[in-house]
């Protein structure tokens, strides 16, 4: 294999397959990336096993043929090289090193053979449809912050993707909780979704994807099986396994006959609530909110370290009543929420609190109490 090509096309396609391989590998292969040249394109592609993910970049192909190289080693080699430089990647003819050549710097990098390279990507796809990369990521940043890290339950260490009927329409539903809070974001069903398989997408596929999706008017092709899915962003084809389980019926804990509502200005509840918490401990962040009629008063204490209230004003206009919230639950939310207020719908001490956006109506959270 012969190939040259721009530094700058090189790093941003490693940039976005490195960062799957793990840095600790018991499997040598799985700590390298896969070159493959031919026609006018250099193809890279990483694994971890559970995540695939390619990438295809314009090069000038002298002969064509295929490697694998230490991800992370070429990576940093790469980025280290001057802006504007040209690489050079040539393997020997025994295949068993590589050359990195950029003008008076020269690498030579330990090859693997391309034949040991796992392969996710057998298998066929039951749905396919294409989506609006600012839709799948309004999906994906609106209920993210909500995935559980408990391996115990690791069916919610995740976002359930499913379509549901809702308002007369089809929607495209992303739902993530870890049993304390849950976040919900719909989208209308793009054609061909109907009927798909509800999927929970692990944890680091959905970090990854964050990444990937940079610019809003790119089209996503989405396809779907029971235990894979395959997106394709432009050049990028991201293959991920599912997570092998069952989501549970979050629809149960949405409560529906709050009946009390709380309406207050985003952003001067959340500078409060920051405040107020600096003074609780690590462990237990609790809140005290006391509402009255038109008033919230913020309360947080901690035995070892004094005490803190801040009044805010709020539209409140029920019976009093006083609840408690983890303070940095309720800023997590509060961050997600693009409107000028926040409207809190409540029904006891004891009870889960729904939380919308006066500007996004397709979200919504749910927020367990806490005893305070």
């Amino acid at each position: 294999m012969r190939i040259t090509l721009e530094r700058s096309n090189l790093l941003k396609s490693l940039n976005h397959v490195h960062r799957v391989v793990e840095r600790r590998n018991t499997i040598p292969i799985l700590s390298n990336v896969l070159l493959k040249a031919e026609g006018a394109a250099l193809d890279m592609k990483a694994t971890d096993l559970d995540l695939e993910i390619t990438e295809s970049t314009a090069a000038m192909v002298e002969q064509a043929g295929a490697t694998t190289v230490p991800a992370h080693l070429l990576y940093e080699i790469v980025r280290k090289l001057p802006d504007g430089s040209e690489v050079r990647l040539a393997t020997n003819p025994d295949g068993g090193s590589m050359t990195v050549q950029s003008g008076r710097s020269k690498f030579s990098l330990q090859c693997l053979p391309q034949s040991d390279f796992p392969d996710l990507t057998a298998g066929s796809f039951t749905h396919s449809f294409k989506v609006k990369a600012s839709d799948f990521k309004m999906l994906i940043d609106r209920t993210q912050f909500a995935i559980s890290t408990e391996e115990t339950r690791y069916y919610l260490n995740g976002i359930f993707l499913h379509t549901i009927e809702a308002d007369n329409a089809l929607k495209l539903r992303a739902v993530a909780t870890d049993g304390h809070r849950l976040a919900r974001a719909d989208v209308e069903a793009p054609s061909g979704s109907e009927g798909m398989p509800g999927i929970i997408i692990p944890r680091k596929t959905v970090g990854e994807l964050q990444k990937l999706m940079d610019s809003p008017d790119l089209m996503i092709s989405m396809e779907v099986s029971d235990s894979k899915i395959r997106l394709t962003i432009g050049s990028i084809v991201l293959t991920s396994k599912l997570i092998d389980g069952t989501f549970p019926d979050y629809q149960r804990v949405i409560p529906a006959a709050n009946d009390k509502e709380m309406r207050v200005d985003c952003q001067t509840f959340a500078q409060a609530v920051d405040r107020v918490s600096t003074i609780s401990s690590e462990r237990g962040r609790a809140v005290k909110l006391s509402l009255s009629d038109g008033q919230l008063l913020l309360t947080v204490n901690n035995p070892d370290s004094g005490s803190a209230t801040e009044e805010v004003a709020v539209g409140y206009e029920n019976d009093a009543m006083e609840i408690g919230f983890n303070a940095k639950y309720l800023l997590d939310i509060t961050s997600q929420l693009s409107g000028d207020d926040a409207i809190f719908m409540l029904s006891d001490a004891g009870s889960p609190t729904l939380i919308r956006d006066t500007a996004a109506v397709d979200a919504l959270y749910v927020l367990m109490p806490m005893r305070v």
